[in-house]
C-alpha cells in the first residue's frame, strides 16, 4: 500500500505534473485566439533551470515558420544565476518549437492566406517536459477589446447577482 493516502496524493502529483510556468495574458487581450497547439520547445540546460524558476517573459514573443520549422522569437529567458557566463545562454535567442509537420503546414497556410498571427500563450510542465502552447490569433481592434471587457463584466455581475439570492 502506498504512503500518503491515495486520492489526495495522486491529485497533488497530477497538479505538479501540469504546472503553469509562464502565461501571456497580454496576448489574450490583444488577440482573439482561434486555435491552439501544444508543442515541445528545444532548450539548453540553463534555460530549463531559469524557466522552472519562473524567470521567463512571453509578453513580446511571437512565432514564425521558416523552412518548415516553427520558431519562437523575442521570448526573454533570464540567464541562470548559478552558472558562469561561458555556460549560460543568450536571453533572447531564437528557439525551435517541436510539432508535427502537418500541424506546422496547417498553421502556415492560415498565417499566409488569412493574415493571422502565431503567438506564444504559455509555458507549462507536462510530466517532466516543458511545453509551449502557441495560439493562432487574429488581432483585435479597440472596439472589440471594449466589447470583450463589457461581456466579461456582465458575466461577473450576473454571477454576483445569483450569489446574492
Amino acid at each position: 500500500m502506498a504512503k500518503g493516502g491515495g486520492k489526495a496524493s495522486a491529485k497533488a502529483q497530477r497538479d505538479a505534473a501540469h504546472k503553469l510556468l509562464a502565461d501571456n495574458r497580454f496576448a489574450r487581450h490583444q488577440y482573439e485566439i482561434l486555435e491552439t497547439l501544444e508543442c515541445g520547445i528545444e532548450l539548453l540546460g540553463t534555460e530549463v533551470k531559469s524557466i522552472r524558476a519562473g524567470q521567463v517573459n512571453l509578453r513580446d514573443g511571437f512565432c514564425l515558420i521558416r523552412g518548415g520549422e516553427l520558431q519562437l522569437h523575442n521570448v526573454h529567458i533570464s540567464p541562470h544565476s548559478h552558472a558562469g557566463a561561458y555556460f549560460n545562454h543568450e536571453p533572447l535567442r531564437t528557439r525551435r518549437l517541436l510539432a508535427h509537420g502537418r500541424e506546422i503546414e496547417k498553421f502556415r497556410v492560415a498565417v499566409d492566406q488569412k493574415g493571422l498571427t502565431l503567438v506564444p500563450l504559455n509555458l507549462h510542465l507536462k510530466g517532466s517536459w516543458i511545453k509551449a502552447t502557441v495560439g493562432l490569433a487574429k488581432g483585435r481592434k479597440l472596439h472589440d477589446k471594449r466589447q470583450e471587457e463589457r461581456r466579461k463584466q456582465d458575466i461577473k455581475d450576473a454571477k454576483a447577482a445569483i450569489a446574492r439570492l
